[in-house]
This record gives C-alpha cells, structure tokens and sequence, in this order.
C-alpha cells in the first residue's frame, strides 16, 4: 500500500520510539494472555475437593501474581501509548517540514491554478492523520493482531474442536473488512477533497475581507461558505454511515461465537468431558480473541481515513518542479558582472499562445534597460525569466556568457534584486521586511537602505519606528509607502542585477521623483531592467526595448525612438497629451448627466 510505504518511509528516522512501542506492545500481549491463566488456575485450586490449607496460600500467591500482572500491564499500557504518540508526531513534523520544503522547490507555474487554502489543508490537516497511522491505527492492529494469535494458539491448545468453532465467524468479518474498505477510503477522500475547499475558500475570504466589505458581498460570501460547510459535513457523515454500518456486523459476528461457546461447551460440561475452570478459562480467552477483532474493526476506520490523508500529501510530495537544477549545476562564485544576453526566446504558459517569442536582446553590464508596451506584451513574463522563475520554452539566456540552466538557482537568485509590482509584506517588523535579503544586516544599513528608497522619514513616525509590525501583507501601510520597503529591500540587497516592475506605480508625484533620483543613484554599476507604463520614469535608460504582439518592434534611446513615428513615440504622446483628454471626457459626463434619469 503506496501510503504505508509513505509513511514507513518516514517512520525509520524514529527507531527508538517505535521500537519501544512494539516492544511495550508484545510485552503487553504475554502480559493479557496471563492474566486468564491466573483465573483458571485459581478456579481449579479452590474447587479442587482434595484442597487442603496449602490452597489458600496458592490463592493468596495467585491474588499477590494477579496484581503484579495488572500494575506490569499499566506500566506497558502507558509506555506503548506514549511511545507510540511521539512517534507518530516526530513523523507528521519530519512530513510537514518536507512538504513546507518542497513546496519551495515547486515551481511558480505549479501554483497558478492551486489555492493557498488547499495547500495548507494538505500540509496541516491531511498530514495531521498521519499521526493516527502511527500512534493509533498501525499500534491497534499490531498489538490486536499478536493478541488474536496468542489466544488462537490458547484456545487450540486447551480444545481444538471449540477452538475452530469459536472462530467461525472469523472469514466473515475479514470479508467485511475487505468490502468496506473499498468504499470507505474513497468517501474519507472526498471528505478531505472537501476540507480542503473549505480551508481554500476561507482564505480566500479572509484574504480579501476589505473587498467583500466594500462590494457588500458579504452575505452571498456566507452562503458560499456554508455551501462548503454543508458539504464538508455531508461528505463526513457519508463516510461515517458507512463505517456505522460496518461496527454492528462486527458485533454481531463476534457474538455468534458465545454463542457457539455456550451451546457445545455445555454438551462438553454435562458430559463431564471439559472442567469447568477450563470452561470459564475459554470465555475468558474468547472475549480476548474477539476483543481484538472488535478494536481492529474500529482501527479500521482510522486506517481508512489515516490513508486517504496520507495518500493526498503523497500526490503533492509526487509533484515535480519545472525548473530543476542540472546535477553538474555551476556555483557562481563572487559577485556578477551583470551582462545579460537573450537568444531567439520563446515562452508560453501552460496553455494559450507564445507570450514571448523570437526575443533577442544584449544588455551590458551596467546598463539600463525599460521594457515597455501595451498591457500584456509580455514585459513581466520576461523579467520573470531573467531569475529563472521560469525556463524558457525556446531559446537560451545568458548572465556573464553561462547559460542560466548551467547555474545553480541559489547562486543565480543571490545576483538579482526584485521589485514586483504586487508588493509583499510579511507579518513582521519593518526591520526584519527590509532587512529579509540580507538577515545579518547592520542597524546603519537598514537605515541607509531606507533613506534611499524614501522610507526613512514615515518609518521613524510608525508607534514603534522599525519594530512596528506591518500586519499581514503590510496592511498598516499605504500602498506607496509598502512600496519603499521593497524598494528599502532591494537596495539592502545589494545585488549586481536591479528588476523593478512598476516599482514606483503606487506612489504620488513628489515621493515618485524622490524614489526616481534614489533609483538613479542605486542604478550606477548595476544592470537594471525597468518595467514601466509611467514613460516618464525611464527616459534616461541606455536602451528603451518595445514590445508588441509577443516581439520586440523597437529598440533604442528616448530620443532615437521618438524620432521615429513608432510605437514608444505614440505611447507618449498619448501620456503627455493629458489635458485635451481629460477635458473631453469631463464634457461627455456632463452630456451624460444632463440626460440621465433623475434619482428618486
């Protein structure tokens, strides 16, 4: 069974525990199996006619043997219990923290269609059965198991003939076992498929609770939760039926074997051919034997649910990356040069056409370079590339003449500073979010870092200055000022290689000239790649790269492209030529209220 196996495989870096469990559990087992034989023994000396005052010491040694058993047994009771829960919580945190792991190493075009609630359902909930398996589910039946054939081989030896008929209705409630959990596991599979929708679907809300709130949504996102709730609770209670089902076949199987007991073994009495302690020994015995049926019909349960969990972090574990390191991968040593050369790039998405395609573009060591265009070009996606977020699909991009495949991604990502243009924020300080590329940064750095990206000044004015916590996302910013502290981030970071996507898009006028000549001056000795719809910001780049449809149609200075009757000059023409447009669209709102309806 694939997730035994899975969980085996984890379970062998905890020995020690483990071999405590089974070894209070075997114990255990001899320990049960005494304790009958003790009664029998008892049973036998007291009714013996020929029992003289020697058989009330061999009572009192039976009794003082009868205690000692049962104190061994809560001893062994408790090191199996407890043994067996670190066990099975040693290997949900070594299954966690290499699910956590792994994800890191997924690449990002896995989770452009995977919701963080569904994630963190199979790195919490579907990995937190995992410990049933080990501390519950493998115990209970490993230990039932061995206690099923101990009183087995009890029973043949003290009469083989109420031994077999005892056990017949064993073969029926393996059966039964063997048919329910065809149909069980799927069921606590979909019941963990819908945990996770609703895990997602929270997240979600939580998430964009502002946006519900200022669309009024917040009743139909109610009902859509309670659909998932409802749901959750239907797909449970379904699983559950059919293992309430399956308990009272057990119980009555188990009964049909005290019956058999009662019905021969007293013919056996009343022919004087079986001891009467020998026949309270066997119902005794018997009660053990299908104690361990009854407990292994109920582990059964938590195997089924334990296994459709297991098997869910399995599937996620099984995932791929995209881009993979190359077993000989190059550690760039030292500081990059920063020169980045594309050859006939082509890129697509899982689905759809080229994003990119035929992209062939030099940039020197030092350099700046703006990449622009419509929305949707593709000016992202490339930038995205150059840190090997993605592969290319066609192509080859190289950083000093190595091809980036060639490099290991650590060593490659140590090059380059990123600002996106969805900026964020941890739940942390805004020290530790400034100073998140470069852990061991000094007091004076962060500072610095923050002075050129303009960040300085609110930062000193937040209740607590650089030890104020941002909240999720960085909610206790403005949009502009959660942009200097990636910006702040950046600078701190200190790489040869600058990416900047809309780096200043969420800021006013004057901190976007602030930012803009920090920018500039940060900008010297590094290779940059500005993304911007905002021309403004990138006339004084050495090359201005357009894009159109996929390609690159124009490549060149602000004033060589202007020259030209191209795209780049009619993109500005349309930003600078802003006061005929505006006025023209306030003259159409005013048309559009003198003959709008009137409001009652």
């Amino acid at each position: 069974m694939k997730a035994v196996r899975f969980v085996l495989d984890y379970a062998k870096a905890h020995v020690i525990a483990l071999a405590l469990t089974v070894g209070s559990m075997v114990l255990l087992v001899g320990v049960q199996l005494l304790a009958p034989w003790i009664v029998k023994t008892m049973i036998a000396t007291v009714t013996d006619p020929n029992a003289g005052a020697e058989a009330l010491e061999e009572v009192s040694r039976l009794a003082l043997l009868a205690l000692g058993v049962y104190a061994v047994r809560g001893g062994l009771t408790f090191v199996r219990s407890y043994m067996a829960h670190v066990a099975g919580w040693s290997v949900v945190a070594d299954v966690r923290s290499d699910i956590y792991q792994h994800l890191q190493r997924l690449s990002l075009r896995f989770y452009e269609d995977k919701q963080t609630g569904q994630l963190m359902s199979r790195t919490v909930n579907d990995s937190d059965l995992i410990e049933q398996l080990v501390a519950h589910a493998i115990p209970d039946v490993m230990v039932n198991l061995l206690m099923f054939i101990g009183v087995t081989l009890v029973l043949v030896s003290m009469n083989w003939q109420l031994a077999l008929l005892s056990m017949l209705p064993i073969p029926l409630i393996v059966i039964a076992m063997r048919g329910f959990a065809k149909y069980v596991r799927p069921a606590f599979r979909v019941r963990q498929r819908e945990l996770g929708d609703l895990n997602a679907t929270l997240n979600d809300n939580l998430s964009g609770i502002r946006e519900i709130k200022a669309f009024t949504r917040e009743q139909v996102e109610a009902a859509k939760v309670r659909d998932h709730i409802i749901r959750y609770r239907d797909s449970l209670l379904h699983a559950l039926r059919l293992m309430a089902t399956f308990h009272p076949f057990v119980e009555f199987s188990s009964s049909l074997g005290t019956i058999v007991l009662i019905y021969f073994g007293g013919r056996l009495i009343l022919n004087q051919t079986l001891p009467i302690e020998d026949l309270v020994a066997y119902f005794l015995y018997l009660e053990m034997l299908y104690q361990p049926v009854r407990v292994l019909s109920q582990a059964w349960e938590g195997v089924q649910q334990a296994t459709a969990g297991v098997e869910r972090v399995a599937e996620l574990m099984d995932e791929q990356p995209d881009v993979v390191e190359r077993p000989d991968a190059i550690e760039l040593a030292g500081r990059a040069k920063g020169g980045i050369v594309l050859r006939d790039v082509a890129f697509r998405y899982t689905q759809g056409d080229m994003v990119l395609d035929g992209i062939d573009l030099d940039i020197a060591p030092g350099s700046v370079v703006a990449l622009v265009g419509p929305t949707g070009v593709g000016k992202t996606t490339l930038a995205k590339l150059i840190p090997r977020f993605y592969d290319v699909c066609a192509g080859s991009i190289t950083l000093d003449g190595i091809d980036l495949r060639d490099l290991t991604l650590k060593s490659l990502r140590q090059q380059i500073s990123i600002v996106l243009q969805d900026v964020f924020l941890f739940h942390g300080t805004a020290r530790e979010n400034i100073a998140f590329g470069r852990p061991g940064a000094t007091e004076k750095e962060i500072v610095e870092a923050a002075k050129i990206a303009n960040a300085h000044e609110f930062i000193t004015q937040l209740p607590e200055g650089y030890e104020t916590v941002l909240g999720e996302r960085g909610v206790k910013l403005s949009g502009g000022q959660r942009q200097r502290v990636a910006i702040a981030r950046a600078v701190l970071k200190n790489a040869p290689v600058l990416i900047l996507d809309e780096a200043t898009s969420s800021v006013d006028t004057e901190t976007e000239l602030l930012i803009q000549q920090a920018l500039e001056r940060l900008m010297i000795g590094r290779t940059t790649v500005v993304i911007a719809h905002r021309l403004s910001t990138i006339r004084s780049a050495d090359c201005i790269v357009v894009l159109k449809g996929s390609r690159i149609v124009e490549k060149g200075t602000h004033e060589e492209l202007m020259a030209r009757d191209g795209l780049y000059r009619h993109l500005n023409e349309v930003q600078t030529d802003d006061e005929p447009r505006w006025r023209a669209v306030r003259q159409l709102r005013q048309q559009q209220s003198q003959h709008a309806p009137a409001v009652v």
